[in-house]
């Protein structure tokens, strides 16, 4: 066997495979021969069948499948030994006087080769790394809605501002007939407010289903109509009253603290409001790392040049897909993935320089404090390390569930070496800010 290379450009190679009779016929042979001692051919008693009959029905496909063995063999052993950064995979080269009955074979095959390049990670212009605070109007709206959750409610006899009415909708029209509970802030415009203020437990009121709602989606909930159906519903119902309640906010005392935090930690207002700051500004802290996260990889594609095998990587896409694609729709699905690829290789180059790794104690933690993330929503907030050590163990055992954390926790590290390389400026907003300034 002989395998030689030769390079069109920096990013493309054609490898050619020369395999000769030496090297299959014996495989061949082994084969045939255990075909023979397990063959049923009618007239022939099982392992009597003779081997020129064994090779008549069976040579062609044996010789096929064991040389296209040998030569996928062949193929990743040369591309391992000869250190090629390959992209996708290789692709064989049509061959129109190809001749299985010949003794000896040649075949070809494309290869598209990953591009040498630089990556620069502290670049000239400093990219903003969000801090975002919890500000005292956001912690007073926490305060007043939990105050208004653990509250209790007082039945009335007439709407007012800030009651929770309960009452059913109808409509013949559109068969809706369906039992309800909402607050007035729900309810928009003026004009429909006052249909709902002075309003007493059997009173029916008329209404326009169109902008009835602060937000269109409620219609789902209280009417019990499709998604569709609420995007431009514009019909009358009906609203018959059948109970007003005032919610009374709960006192800010240490049964309420006890409710919040069973472990004793809080015992003042003071202590409730830094607890519910940090609480916030923990989860604040994801999405600006994660703000930070897509900008600098944006930064990394934008500013990293190098050329790609795009003709090949059109080709490869064209032909490996589990649908065949036309040269159009593989251009198409190419260009909608470039960036990704770009990426991916940047990274990759990255993790190589900077000796990044994910060794297996290290995702076992991680695991385990994904584990207490988890419980702690669900009320378990100190888990013994025996119930950590048993539910890491259960999920390390599934290879799909490494796969992800193992994305995660190198996604981690990557951004830890960004903040810790990269030239960043630190910009602290509120939250309101913070979306204001990167959503809209």
């Amino acid at each position: 066997m002989d395998i030689t290379r030769e390079h069109i450009d920096e990013l493309n190679a054609i490898v050619k495979v020369a395999i000769n009779k030496d090297d299959y016929s014996d495989k061949v042979a082994t084969v045939l021969n255990d075909y023979r001692k397990k063959a049923n051919i009618p007239g022939f008693r099982k392992g009597h069948v003779p081997l020129g009959l064994v090779k008549k029905q069976y040579g062609k496909a044996v010789l096929v499948d064991e040389v296209n063995k040998l030569l996928q063999d062949a193929l990743d052993k040369y591309l391992t030994e000869e250190k090629l950064d390959v992209l996708g995979n290789p692709l064989p080269k049509a061959q129109e006087d190809f001749n299985w009955d010949a003794e000896d074979f040649s075949f070809e095959f494309e290869l598209g080769l990953a591009p040498e390049f630089e990556v620069t990670l502290k670049g000239k212009k400093a990219i903003t790394q969000y801090h975002i605070v919890a500000d005292d109007k956001m912690l007073n709206e926490q305060v007043e809605r939990i105050q208004k959750q653990y509250g209790k409610l007082v039945s009335k006899d007439t709407v007012e501002e800030g009651d929770e009415i309960t009452g059913t909708f109808t409509s013949e029209e559109k068969e809706i007939e369906n039992k309800a509970t909402f607050s007035l802030d729900k309810i928009k415009g003026k004009r429909n407010l006052n249909k709902f203020t002075d309003a007493k437990v059997g009173d029916v009121l008329e209404l326009k289903t169109k902008s009835l709602f602060q937000d269109d989606h409620d219609l789902i909930t209280f009417l019990k109509v499709s998604h569709d159906e609420a995007h431009d519903l514009d019909i009358a119902v009906s609203f018959k009253v059948e109970e007003i309640n005032k919610r009374e906010p709960a006192e800010l005392n240490q049964e309420l603290f006890d409710k919040l935090f069973p472990d004793g930690s809080v015992t003042s207002e003071e202590e409730l409001r830094t607890k519910i700051k940090e609480d916030s500004e923990k989860q604040f802290e994801q999405q600006a790392d994660q703000k930070l996260l897509n900008d600098i990889t944006e930064y990394l594609v934008d500013s990293t040049k190098f050329d790609l095998p795009g003709e090949f990587l059109q080709k490869w896409i064209q032909q490996t897909g589990e649908n065949p694609l036309t040269e159009d729709e593989a251009r198409e699905e190419y260009e909608k993935s470039e960036k990704g690829l770009r990426y991916q290789l940047i990274e990759g180059k990255i993790i190589q320089e900077n000796e990044l790794q994910v060794n297996f104690d290290e995702l076992k933690d991680f695991a385990k404090d994904f584990i207490k993330i988890q419980m702690a929503q669900f009320g378990q907030t100190n888990p013994s390390e025996e119930e950590l050590d048993s539910i890491a163990a259960r999920i390390l055992s599934n290879q799909d569930e490494v796969k992800r954390l193992s994305e995660q926790l190198m996604s981690q590290k990557l951004l830890n070496l960004y903040k810790e390389k990269a030239n960043l400026k630190t910009k602290e907003v509120t939250y309101e800010d913070f979306v204001k300034e990167v959503y809209q």
